[in-house]
């Protein structure tokens, strides 16, 4: 049985193939597009890319077991949408489930991002087994896919699992539209954001900054360029990456109480920058988070590593070939 995956986003788009393997899903050849095109003439790019693919590995259409769609929100599950994603300017209600059933044939599922990597890594990953685990993104944003009592919760409108919209301070970087969100301070934005204020502040007392050399540099500031520089001893990035990881507590802290789960997983920026953020964040977790509910949930990496795009995709299309539909 062959899978197929389409990752959708907002400087790049992907076609997976894949097929079941013992334990998991063995990844068999990937494409990628620049998403540079229109709404639908890039849907008709990722289609031909996904045909092309089909034609090299004589496989049918009609033998793909299930096809599955990983997008960046808002969108509906439910109603096979994408609605106008922040990243995918111009896809404004495309009804991308109903496009690809009738190109491929095949039930299609779409899920956002987050939610995709959690079902990758509950059915594959670090997740596997459990019960209750929460997937933070902690990447270019901050979003969070549930599991719950063994079942993908999406919530009434597709829009559970928004954490980096939650207002963690009242003054602070900007994510999410919102100043202080959890994703202003815990994202690879809202990091850069830090810096340029820190660093800004520091140049223009005539303070020197070993990773930036002046003022005109401040918009090169990314969160790894201060991750590496931390990681050579530099006070002042060291300091950014405790504030990121002062606020990463106090938010996991109320994911612990609310939500109670087994484990806690984190991709993207969590898994490259663990040593700077471990040592603040158990503290605040424990100072913040209730003891019955910390005492029980682990927090670690993604354990699909890289490759947690793909298998999300393709985690969707195996959950389509098993049911007509994901748990509500």
């Amino acid at each position: 049985m062959m899978l197929m995956g389409f990752d959708i986003g907002g400087t790049k788009c992907a076609v997976v193939l894949g097929r079941p393997a013992a334990g998991g899903i063995e990844i068999l050849e990937k494409v990628v597009l620049p998403t540079r095109q229109a709404p639908y003439e890039m849907i008709e790019s990722l289609f031909i890319a996904a045909e092309e693919l089909l034609l090299k590995r004589a496989v049918p259409k009609a033998e793909l077991g299930g096809i599955g769609i990983s997008c960046g929100g808002p969108l509906s599950s439910k109603q096979g949408l994408i609605l106008s994603p922040p990243n995918l300017p111009g896809w404004d209600r495309i009804p991308i489930v109903q496009l690809t059933e009738k190109r491929f044939g095949k039930h299609t599922l779409l899920q956002n991002d987050a939610n995709a990597c959690a079902v990758a890594e509950w059915k594959f990953g670090a997740g596997k087994g459990l019960e209750n685990l929460i997937f933070l993104t902690f990447g270019t944003g901050m979003g969070a896919g549930l599991i719950l009592n063994g079942q993908l919760y999406s919530g009434t409108s597709d829009f559970a699992g928004e954490v980096g919209h939650l207002r963690l301070a009242d003054m602070g970087p900007v994510g999410f539209g919102k100043a202080g969100s959890f994703e202003g301070f815990c994202s690879g934005g809202g990091i850069a954001q830090l810096a340029q204020q820190k660093v800004r502040e520091r140049l223009q007392v005539g303070e020197p900054v070993s990773f930036c050399s002046g003022l005109e540099e401040l918009g090169s500031l990314t969160a790894r360029s201060v991750a590496e520089a931390a990681r050579t001893g530099d006070k002042l990035a060291i300091e950014i990456y405790d504030t990121c990881a002062e606020y990463l507590g106090r938010g996991l802290s109320l994911l612990i109480d609310i939500l109670n789960p087994q484990l806690i997983i984190m991709g993207s920026i969590y898994g490259r920058a663990r040593t700077l953020l471990d040592d603040r964040m158990k503290k605040v977790i424990e100072r913040e988070a209730y003891i019955g509910a910390r005492s029980v949930c682990n927090i670690v990496p993604a354990g699909l590593g890289e490759h947690i795009g793909d298998m999300a995709a393709l985690s969707l299309a195996m959950m389509s070939n098993e049911s007509s539909s994901l748990p509500d």
